[in-house]
């Protein structure tokens, strides 16, 4: 299950926390604390069919699992890969008629390992499935009604030749889903496909502004240093995106994970004043700002709708029109602008209107740098996506300044094993490269660039969509 040792590290008291993680030596930035497979893992419902059940990576042809009809496999070597964890699971798809849930697929493949292998330790694991956090104690009504229903589809799925199993526990093991699950991305990183649980790295608390960052490379997550990290110092990951005001961030996390952030950043609300950040020259009336951010609130709900729709020449209406209405009342790094930059910059992006896109793409960037910890997987991945719109609207200088930016962020959180990581060295080769040749003859580069353009297809860019694909922990299916 684990990557190597877990010498880095040992389990400790937090204060206020409970256990938790510190380092047993000295950290830097871009060090591999530790990586481990996951204990248990799942494909998610919508793309059982396109991504590979053991490795998670997404491919064009798949192979089938000839007896359920229901797994999918990249070629023989994952599929026997696969027949330990798939083998019960097989049977009881047979037998029940159809596969149920990935929350019932997870819980199940969990249980199988558990009967195999028993409650114990696992070798290279600090601490069992039994003993993880459930706090199913904590659920209100909704999440109690919605713990039972997966109890009784548990119960209609699980067969009665397998070792059987207490309401409790069972209870105990969707609670620790719950408040413990991972999302596994593709093996690029850009789309979240799957969702598993990983014992050790259930070890790290929160903060909201971490040392440390969780990246899943290959079939394994990886705990990354964004810093240095001296011995015996507490590891901590985000378990939110930092991108809201403190007050946000704490509603969702006590919604979510049961526990009240105490972080620094949470506690002194540091930045809550830049995304609440209003123009000072002339400064607006607390009325009209009140006013602008429910119009921004309240269009990014209608915004939600059109994309859920594909009508995505709205989604631009409504970006422009919410965007003018900001203009000369909120800054940019208010966190209602930031939002609607984001989808405006995309959605351009994709529709190939690339030069209105890489003006929002740079104001939103700009604001991100001000926000965002310098080593930010997600402000990286921002930046790289800003660098490529901005290359497609012919601004080579822009976007090759933008694309090395990204590659140095994305070295330390994703490392240069990392396929993105790889795609982006190759961009900034070739932006380099580009970025020679305009300097040197910036007439003759812009014609070079037409005939290449006109003489293959436009690279069309990724269909917009809320998934950022950074992991995160709790992807409740």
């Amino acid at each position: 299950m684990t990557i190597g040792s877990m010498e880095k590290v040992e389990v400790f008291t937090s204060e206020g926390k409970g256990r938790g993680l510190k380092t047993t030596k000295e950290l830097w930035a871009a060090d591999v604390v530790f990586a481990e497979r996951a204990y248990s893992a799942v494909v998610f419902d919508s793309f059982t069919q396109v991504v590979c059940h053991t490795c998670f990576k997404r491919q064009e042809k798949l192979q089938r699992c000839g007896q359920c009809k229901f797994a999918h496999y990249c070629d023989r070597t994952c599929q026997k890969d696969a027949w330990l964890n798939h083998k019960n699971e097989c049977t009881a798809i047979k037998k029940h008629g159809k596969p149920p849930s990935e929350n019932i697929r997870l819980a199940a493949r969990i249980m199988w390992r558990v009967e195999r292998e028993g409650t114990g330790l696992t070798e290279g694991c600090l601490v069992s499935v039994d003993d993880l956090q459930n706090h199913v104690d904590n659920f209100g009504e909704e999440e109690q009604k919605d713990l039972r229903m997966d109890v009784d589809s548990f119960l209609n799925f699980w067969p009665p030749q397998s070792q059987q199993f207490s309401m409790q526990y069972i209870s105990h093991i969707f609670g620790v889903i719950n408040c413990n699950a991972f999302t596994l991305s593709d093996q690029r990183g850009l789309q979240a496909v799957g969702v598993g649980i990983f014992p050790n790295l259930c070890l790290v608390n929160h903060d909201c502004w971490p040392n440390c960052t969780v990246i899943f490379n290959n079939g394994r997550i990886e705990l990354r240093a964004l810093g240095k990290i001296s011995e015996g110092e507490e590891l901590t990951v985000s378990y939110v995106d930092f991108l809201n005001i403190s007050q946000e961030r704490k509603k969702q996390l006590k919604k979510q994970y049961y526990f009240d952030c105490t972080c620094e950043h949470c506690v002194k609300g540091i930045k809550d004043d830049l995304f609440l950040a209003v123009k000072e020259d002339p400064k607006p009336s607390q009325d009209v700002v009140k006013e602008v951010t429910q119009f921004s609130k309240d269009t990014l709900e209608k915004i939600d709708k059109a994309r859920s729709e594909g009508l995505y020449h709205e989604v631009v209406k409504l970006c422009r029109e919410c965007l003018q209405k900001q203009e000369s009342v909120l800054a940019d790094t208010n966190i209602h602008v930031l939002r609607i930059l984001s989808i405006a910059s995309e959605v351009l992006s994709y529709l190939q209107s690339f030069q209105e896109a890489s003006d929002y793409a740079k104001r939103m960037v700009d604001g991100y740098m001000k926000l965002y910890h310098p080593n930010n997987a997600q402000l990286g991945m921002a930046v790289m996506r800003a660098g490529l719109t901005h290359w497609h609207a012919g601004l080579i200088e822009t976007g090759h300044g933008m694309i090395c930016k990204a590659y140095a962020i994305l070295l330390v959180t994703h490392g240069p094993t990392h396929p993105i990581t790889k795609d982006l060295e190759a961009m900034r080769v070739q932006s380099e490269m580009e970025l020679r040749m305009f300097r040197q003859n910036e007439f003759m580069y812009y014609k070079m660039r037409e005939a290449t353009l006109s003489n293959q297809k436009m690279q069309v860019m990724a269909e917009p969509s809320s998934d950022t694909g950074m992991p995160t922990f709790l992807k409740k299916p």
